[in-house]
């Protein structure tokens, strides 16, 4: 079975070809105003696990995913805290927490992050392209793409152009000659008006951030949010991408634009795959810093860890919205208990000498057979990684039902379990099975309780104290800690 996904752009499910052997992949990354939230690492997340699975099927992927350093509302964040007194210091400040939250949920590198700060020359040669190609109009120093003028806008949505709501802010309806007309380049600096309306509270440079300008020949200013990225990715990739991944919410107007000014510069198509990822929401509503009900990717790796983080994730299919709540959070936890202690089990197991490479289990290497082709088949599905776990939760119960029902192990069954685990739910979902940290150090605390029990009761058991050695191996089983001691070690593993 081949890959197929959905397509925003026709509406269908397709099957996936690229170009070429290189896979194009650009991702809309994130506005650097604030720190990113679970929301945000729902789209990084599900990109993710499209970079890795492809890779997996023998592509090379070329991924971008850009950071947009300039925008009113950085602007609104100078002089907050320690945050600097210019958009460079702000964007700066948060590029570099949100590279840290990528690294700590083990996202896979994209080949470039471009910033739109360092890409202002190229944004300014595609809107004289767009003026001289009669797609564009300057308008008081600000120029505007003219939607009439490209056949096809509003297809990527869905809308008709008549029925289009006005774009951009109130101060620029003088200045368009269609109501869904969009910025491309906007004269001046940001307006303080649009600072303080972006302002989470009352500080007295408000006047004085204006943002940074640049020179272009239609006069000094900023370039429109939705240039940046046709820009960028065009630069960094081709005048035709393969796949462009983004929120759902970007559908329009950002993702539509985007294909109108970067198909019109280019007269070719812009992207043939368009992915939207599901909002993820929480008490009642999309996750949004201006709504409030966000939990941040910092906080939330240091109470959960990058494993139940992802296995959260994992859940849901990237196209379907998500809900995040203590069950579902409680219910990711106890799938990556099941997945990581089948995993260790099979490790402990195949180490012992128990495990004889003239041991064979049918079952067992059937199960890890089915588990690879379910395993693909889902993830060929439109990258359902639901089932694709699910298939990997199948696995972990027959390394289970292998060591719990015979006393000599099938090595090189278990060998292939764990390559298994460790290819499909390492190097495609990304999960971490060799991480002994929760985010709060849950799991070490934990273990070196344990070992320091099994260190008591062996003093017991040297000084004769047997009742009471067995007292305490009693008391590890009742919660769910085995017990096993061999000639040369006493080890320990959890059960189910």
């Amino acid at each position: 079975m081949t890959l197929s996904v959905t397509n925003t752009l026709t509406g269908e499910r397709e099957e996936f070809e690229p170009r070429g052997d290189e896979v194009l992949l650009y991702v809309c990354g994130l506005t650097v105003s604030d720190h990113a939230h679970l929301g945000h690492a729902r789209l990084w997340v599900h990109a993710d696990m499209m970079h890795r699975w492809l890779e997996h099927q023998g592509y090379d992927v070329r991924h971008v995913e850009n950071f947009t350093d300039v925008n009113e509302k950085i602007v609104a964040r100078v002089g907050e805290d320690d945050l600097g007194e210019s958009e460079t210091t702000v964007a700066d400040y948060f590029t570099n927490s949100v590279i840290r939250d990528m690294r700590g949920l083990n996202l896979k590198r994209a080949t470039v992050y471009p910033r739109v700060s360092e890409h202002i020359p190229t944004i300014i040669d595609l809107v004289e392209t767009l003026l001289q190609d009669g797609y564009a109009y300057e308008s008081n120093g600000s120029v505007y793409f003219d939607v009439t003028a490209f056949d096809g806008y509003g297809d990527l949505s869905n809308q008709q152009l008549d029925e289009m709501e006005m774009q951009g802010p109130a101060d620029e309806r003088a200045e368009k000659q269609h109501p869904a007309d969009f910025a491309l380049w906007k004269d001046g600096a940001v307006d303080p008006d649009d600072v303080a309306e972006h302002r989470s509270i009352e500080l007295d440079s408000v006047e004085t951030a204006r943002g940074q300008t640049w020179s272009a020949p239609w006069g000094e200013g900023r370039p429109g949010w939705h240039i940046e990225c046709s820009a960028m990715s065009m630069e960094h990739l081709d005048e035709t991408l393969d796949i462009h991944v983004g929120g759902r919410d970007l559908v329009f107007p950002h993702h539509e634009n985007e294909v109108a000014q970067s198909e019109a510069a280019t007269d070719q198509q812009f992207a043939r795959y368009w992915l939207h990822v599901g909002l993820l929401q929480s008490a009642g509503d999309k996750m949004s810093s201006s709504i409030g009900n966000i939990l941040t990717v910092d906080e939330a790796l240091d109470e959960y860890g990058v494993n139940i983080l992802r296995m959260f994730y994992l859940a849901t299919a990237y196209q379907s919205e998500q809900t995040l709540g203590e069950s579902e959070l409680t219910e990711a936890t106890e799938r990556w208990d099941r997945l990581n202690r089948a995993y260790e089990a099979a490790v402990q197991a195949s180490d012992s000498t128990d495990a004889y490479a003239t041991v064979e289990d049918e079952s067992l290497r059937s199960s890890i057979s089915e588990t690879k082709s379910s395993f693909t088949i889902a993830m060929n599905n439109d990258f359902n990684v639901r089932e694709a776990t699910a298939a990997l939760l199948e696995l972990a119960t027959a390394v289970n039902r292998h060591i719990d029902s015979r006393e000599r192990y099938d090595y090189h069954g278990l060998y292939m379990a764990i390559e298994t685990f460790e290819a499909l739910g390492g190097d495609v979902c990304g999960l971490k099975f060799d991480d002994r940290s929760t985010g709060d150090g849950t799991i070490e605390i934990a273990e070196e309780l344990i070992e320091l029990v099994l260190d008591v009761r062996e003093t017991e058991r040297e000084i004769g104290n047997y009742d009471r050695a067995d007292a305490l191996r009693a008391g590890l089983d009742d919660i769910g800690i085995e017990v096993q001691d061999t000639d040369e070690a006493t080890t320990y593993r959890l059960n189910d």
